[in-house]
């Protein structure tokens, strides 16, 4: 079996592309993600893993369309090996995550863009009390579903 499930941030902003195929063309999305290591540091004192990651159709169409560097998103994909030679005639090899499916990992506020709204275009959340509790304001009684 081969499945991944990754959870981190974007390294910069997805690298689309659309490749022709017949008379449709499909979108090629390339993004790189920091992903936090658990436990100590190790000797250089790397605290995440920098991976690759490449999505194809709509999921880089989504890509396109919502990713941006910063954003801390989960990823559900598998691992892919290739290689190639480079011009200097050297073998490089490579590992992808090919993305199957891919999904936002905090409020867009969280990621401090602000804008009051979450990915699925809903309000975002007032801010709690200090006891977790959201506040509810004086008046709207009759409003609520339950006494």
């Amino acid at each position: 079996m081969n499945k991944v499930i990754l959870m981190g941030r974007l390294t910069r902003d997805p690298d689309v592309r659309y490749s022709s195929k017949g008379e449709e063309q499909m979108a090629i999305a390339r993004y790189t993600m920091a992903v936090d290591r658990r436990g100590r540091r190790d000797a250089e004192g790397q605290t995440a893993d920098f991976i690759s990651c490449v999505a194809f159709g709509r999921t880089g169409e989504f890509a396109e369309k919502y990713l941006r560097k910063g954003t801390k998103i989960a990823v559900t994909g598998r691992i892919q090996t290739g290689n190639y030679t480079n011009q200097e005639g050297q073998k490089i090899y490579t590992t992808d995550v090919v993305v199957e499916e891919h999904e936002f990992a905090e409020s867009k506020g969280a990621n401090g863009d602000g804008g009051g709204f979450s990915p699925a275009g809903r309000p975002a959340p007032a801010a709690a009390a200090p006891d977790g509790f959201m506040n509810i304001p004086d008046g709207i009684d009759e409003e609520l579903p339950f006494n």
